[in-house]
């Protein structure tokens, strides 16, 4: 939707229409500079080879063949960046996701910094779209001032801006979920225009990662509230309206499908694993492609496995139910984490915004309470719609009138702003004030929230810089190959300890994780240099 349209005449619109536009600029374009800045100087995370190997896949051989856990429509997203680079590529199938991802990456004559940045660009544009919905929602809630705060904290949002600057999947099925929640609101003055298009986006979602189906019952139901007038709801327009929503998001899956291969063909290199019980009926009956339902095998069976935690420096097997809770206290702005406490706040006691505060609350409160659920404590990603959904939220502290209500929000905002700038460009290992910033967040976390493969590139250069012609040993967790990058070092494993001399570099997963004998290199050596808040060289 054209800017202009969004900020067109509202009775919340500031008097200084130009002063607004200018200032939406000014926070996206503040936004698109620390993404764009990021993509550039990260090298592959762990999940995107997979992603862009199946982008390319898509685009070369028009088939399904990698990735069923994940749907087609973020990789397709992915994709235009990807044919826009137009690297070589070897059809020749791979014994795993992976491999095939990091064979199009680094053996088949393509520059893989460019090729990771043109498939980063696409998402990048994505998620600063989604920024304009969020001000729109939230100026249709509370007026253009409580439109631009809501901006302003997902443009500063640490989280956001990691993972938005990465061809990965988590901020764009949240953006989708938004933007079809801010249909259905829309929907209840004009339900014939918003109503299909909230299906619409719906689907988007579904049919870009899986996790949206929890939040897809929600939606559906919040359709049939739109038609709620006075004390009950109208069923003779309820139930059609969650219908439409229903069968438009499930046409949009398909035709999502339908566009990697319009025969459906589906052949899987990898073994899909079996699935029994009631999961295994639940799957079978739900009218989705065969692909579609065999990634959702891939997702149960993941969800089976063993995986193991670490939180405040403690490692564990499993799950704890308290993780993401603790996980976001350590990794969102504390202005941002009261400014949502305030939002949600005002969304349920103030009378006229109350019937928005299913719209907001709801679909992100489901969301939660399943990803704390879930068998992997691997990083904030998995909540990254709450920064997306409560910026509406905490947009609606203008509400209130009270005297000191736009100071104290703005001093907020600017502290957030503040400690966003800090961790410039360091983002995925961002943690706040309170918990010593991205320099300590290694010792509170791991995996996706602070070391996910992205300083490959800046180790490189740390070490030609400041160590030229020394020993290097690597224990490197994340999917770039290290010699692609000038790094010319020896894998420590199987190496009786006292060969072990020179620098050891370790990923500071690695790090949170190691035992034995791992351990014992760790412990026995010098701690001497950081890359990134993310790895760890040591001298021995």
């Amino acid at each position: 939707m054209p800017l202009r349209m969004i900020l067109a005449r509202s009775p919340g619109r500031a008097r200084g229409p130009w002063l607004v536009r200018l200032l939406v600029v000014v926070l996206l374009a503040q936004m698109g500079v620390a993404m764009v800045t990021t993509a550039v100087q990260q090298t592959p995370t762990i999940d995107e080879p997979v992603y862009v190997g199946a982008a390319a896949d898509y685009l070369h051989e028009h088939r399904l063949r990698y990735n069923p856990e994940h749907p087609p429509l973020g990789k397709l997203v992915i994709g235009v960046g990807v044919a826009l680079a137009d690297p070589r590529f070897d059809p020749t199938p791979a014994a795993t996701q992976e491999a095939f991802g990091q064979r199009l990456l680094y053996a088949s004559g393509n520059d893989p910094w460019r090729l990771m940045l043109w498939a980063r660009l696409p998402v990048i544009a994505l998620t600063l779209l989604f920024g304009l919905v969020v001000l729109a929602f939230a100026r249709d809630l509370a007026g253009t001032r409580a439109g631009l705060a809501a901006l302003a904290l997902y443009a500063f949002s640490p989280d956001l801006i990691a993972h938005g600057s990465l061809a990965t999947l988590d901020v764009p099925v949240a953006g989708f979920l938004l933007t079809s929640v801010w249909l259905l609101w829309r929907a209840r003055r004009r339900p014939r225009l918003y109503v299909p298009l909230a299906g619409v986006a719906l689907g988007a979602a579904m049919a870009t990662k899986m996790s949206a189906l929890p939040a897809a019952v929600v939606l559906v139901g919040l359709a049939a509230l739109t038609a709620w007038r006075g004390r009950s709801p109208n069923w003779s327009r309820a139930l059609p309206r969650a219908a439409v929503v229903a069968v438009v998001a499930l046409a949009v899956v398909w035709a999502t499908y339908l566009m990697v291969d319009p025969r459906l063909r589906w052949e899987p290199l990898e073994a899909v694993p079996p699935l029994r019980g009631k999961r295994a009926l639940l799957v079978r009956s739900l009218p989705f492609p065969a692909a579609y339902r065999d990634g959702m095998r891939v997702q149960f069976w993941m969800e089976n496995r063993p995986w193991e935690g670490f939180l405040f420096g403690r490692l564990y097997d499993g799950s704890r139910w308290y993780y993401l809770p603790a996980a976001l206290l350590v990794k969102t702005p504390l202005g941002m984490l009261a400014l949502w406490t305030a939002g949600a706040v005002v969304l349920l006691a103030v009378r006229r915004l109350r019937p928005a505060a299913p719209f907001v609350l709801l679909p992100s409160a489901v969301l939660l309470v399943v990803a704390m659920e879930g068998a992997r404590d691997f990083g904030t990603r998995y909540a990254i719609f709450l920064p997306v959904f409560l910026a509406v939220a905490a947009g609606c502290v203008f509400a209130v009138r009270w005297r000191w209500g736009p100071l104290v929000t703005g001093v907020l905002l600017a502290f957030v702003a503040v400690s966003s700038l800090r961790t410039f460009p360091y983002y995925l290992p961002y943690s706040n004030e309170a918990f010593g910033g991205p320099a300590r967040t290694h010792l509170l976390l791991h995996d996706s929230n602070v070391d996910w493969g992205q300083d490959l590139g800046r180790l490189a250069d740390r070490l030609r810089e400041r160590y030229p012609g020394e020993r290097v040993w690597l224990v490197y967790k994340g999917s770039g190959l290290p010699a692609s990058y000038g790094i010319e070092a020896s894998d420590p494993r199987g190496v009786p300890a006292d060969r072990v001399r020179g620098l050891l570099v370790v990923s500071d997963t690695a790090v949170a994780k190691a035992q034995g004998w791992l351990a014992g290199l760790i412990d026995s050596g010098r701690p001497i240099d950081e890359v990134g808040h993310s790895i760890t060289i040591y001298r021995r």
